[in-house]
């Protein structure tokens, strides 16, 4: 054994390597992205890692592994989850040889995410076991115990980390490479009895499900990480109890550090519920309270236990207003509310405040920074391009996850619309179907488009709809971490393989029209976007510029003074970080600048001059 100071991400990865993992799967999705990338970096040579197409694909493929008896972890975010819970509903029902483990972060906040949606809903719903771990430490050794529990019971467990358990940081002890599992596994073994889903067999395993997951609760009360900390200080509150899961539970420790211990119940399995414990913490109690991310799941779980047993105990939380039910939970909230909780004279009952945390005028306020594309992004180039092309023009411009549902903020204003991944394209139709004379644009990137919109495009085409398909291809997974895809010619295992080739894909489909063009290329990209709407049918446009963060910039613009009118379109229409007001006067932030020049061709007194006119001493000249 030695420490390491790893990300939670990290520390789930060699986890899994140490439990002997034979084949990992995913999609990227923040707050996860990080798991596969670790194992891809750390794992032994008999460890199959890939990048699948979406989630769906992922947990197909891990599903596939388990079935030989190989062990198998896929990775995504809760919304990932959404995609892959058509194969996973079923999975349940026909079980798995060797351990498989469904890792899905949550996402509270949501800080980068379209929801706040709750995996331990999920693997109730699932009827699947559920993993929740409080801190990098336990991550790294439930991800282990979790492989034990799925063998054992032949079913897909859940891991269900949280976005300050992914990302946050610690000194953790971990396996030496000699300590390592190594898996051996016999096989796939044909028996339709049992891998071929039919009614009947599902009415079986269903029964069988529902037995095991009452052997599971009471397996899970004897589990080590539900815990039950008795009272063990001076001038404690003995009939008062908080009980607390995942992160919240760190930081309801370190608030009973401060305040004074109560009797505390730690629930790392919130699925199937460890009843008989819980009975256990409730006995001599009068009012408990319940802190958690994101839904009042450990609170539903005692109020119904309590009902049960007809237990004279109050349980507060989320479904009563005593604490928030939206956004993640922080320190300062933990503190205040086992504050109110615990130490307040008056009936906690008339819930003093749900939403309270430190006075704000104790914290400085912290400083606007919206979120808004890089400078020189080439996103930037296509919305500007289309929104030049369109002017005037009734349109809709139906948006989709990434770096580019940035194109909402003003001053571009070009994202009308944004559901889910390649959900634009098929709001795209059903807005045009309903109203013809809208121009109906759908945008796209180059990863969500292998991901999730295939199918649209073929929809549309079937389904003869008027549209213009926008890809917005900068060469990689940006909003994640810059992640490989079909299309980028590489995969997480080092392959250099062939590039999927997203012009001749759409073409397989059906459409004829398909240009590509370079978004940088302002004149260009303006004369495409109005020669290609005009076309009847489903028609596409590629623009293709790799991310910035990939291209080496090549110097930074220079405004000329003396041809500067000051008129600021550039700044007003653009919104480019790296243009700014200085004295008065538009300047160019260099250390920001990639000289894309895109604000040097709409300049109207052509004032910006780009790097290559540039003498050694930065000096434009005609």
């Amino acid at each position: 054994m030695h420490k390491e100071y790893l990300m939670g991400n990290e520390a789930i990865a060699l986890g899994a390597i140490a439990a002997g993992v034979n084949l990992v799967s995913g999609y990227p999705g923040t707050p996860s992205s990080e798991v596969l990338e670790t194992v891809a970096k750390r794992r032994t040579s008999d460890i199959y890692v890939e990048w699948s197409v979406n989630e769906k694909a992922a947990m197909e493929v891990a599903a596939g592994a388990a079935y030989t008896g190989a062990r198998s972890m896929v990775t995504m975010k809760q919304v990932g989850l959404n995609v892959a819970s058509d194969p996973l509903m079923s999975l349940e029902y026909i079980g798995v040889k060797g351990g498989m483990v469904v890792l899905a972060a949550d996402d509270p906040g949501p800080i980068s995410s379209q929801t706040e949606q709750d995996t331990r809903h999920f693997s109730a719903f699932s009827k699947l076991p559920c993993f929740d771990p409080s801190d990098p430490q336990e991550a790294y050794e439930m991800v282990q115990e979790a492989f034990e529990y799925s063998e054992k019971y032949e079913t897909p467990v859940f891991l269900r980390p949280t976005t300050r358990v992914c990302h946050g940081y610690a000194s953790i002890t971990v396996k030496d490479e000699a300590e390592y599992k190594v898996h051996n596994f016999e096989g796939f073994a044909k028996d339709s009895g049992r891998w071929v889903v039919f009614p009947r067999l599902s009415y079986q395993n269903h029964m069988k499900i529902e037995a095991r997951n009452q052997t599971l609760a009471d397996d899970f009360s004897e589990y080590s990480r539900n815990r039950i900390y008795q009272a063990c200080r001076k001038n404690v509150l003995l009939k008062k109890g908080i009980a607390s899961g995942g992160i919240s539970f760190a930081y309801a420790v370190e608030t009973l550090e401060d305040l004074g211990m109560t009797k505390l119940f730690k629930v790392s399995t919130p699925h199937p519920f460890p009843e008989r414990l819980a009975l256990s913490f409730l006995e001599g109690l009068t009012e408990v309270l319940c802190i958690e991310e994101l839904d009042p799941v450990i609170e539903r779980e005692l109020t119904y236990i309590c009902g049960k047993y007809h237990l004279p105990v109050k349980i507060y939380g989320k479904l009563t207003g005593h604490v928030k039910n939206a956004g993640e939970n922080s320190r300062d909230s933990v503190q205040e509310n086992i504050r109110q909780f615990l130490l307040m004279t008056s009936d906690f009952s008339d819930k003093a405040s749900a939403d309270s945390a430190l006075p704000t005028d104790a914290l400085p306020s912290l400083p606007v920074r919206p979120p808004v594309l890089c400078a020189g992004c080439p996103h930037r180039a296509s919305f500007y391009a289309v929104k030049a092309a369109m002017k005037g023009k009734k349109t809709i411009f139906c948006g989709d996850i990434g770096c580019y549902t940035l194109g909402n903020a003003m001053p571009l204003d070009m994202v009308d619309t944004c559901l889910c991944m390649g959900a634009g394209l098929g709001i795209a139709q059903g807005v045009g179907h309903m109203e013809p004379d809208t121009t109906c644009f759908a945008f796209v990137g180059d990863s969500t488009f292998f991901a999730s919109a295939i199918t649209g495009v073929i929809n549309a085409v079937y389904n003869q709809a008027d549209m213009t398909l926008i890809i917005l291809d900068n060469s990689t997974t940006a909003m994640t971490g810059h992640q490989p895809h079909p299309g980028t010619g590489r995969t997480m295992m080092g392959e250099m393989v062939q590039k999927i080739d997203i012009e001749a894909v759409l073409r397989g489909i059906g459409l004829r029209v398909v240009e590509t063009v370079n978004p940088l290329d302002y004149g260009s990209s303006v004369e495409c976007v109005r020669r290609v709407a005009e076309e009847p049918g489903v028609k596409a446009i590629i623009f293709k510029s790799p991310c910035i963060a990939l291209a080496k910039p090549s110097g930074s613009m220079t405004i000329r003074s003396d041809k500067c009118m000051n008129c600021r379109k550039c700044i007003r229409e653009l919104g480019c970080p790296a243009l700014v007001i200085s004295e008065g006067q538009v300047s160019i932030d260099a250390s920001l600048c990639t000289g894309c020049s895109l604000c040097g061709q709409i300049c109207p007194a052509n004032a910006i001059c780009p790097p290559a006119e540039k003498d050694k001493g930065g000096v434009c000249h005609e």
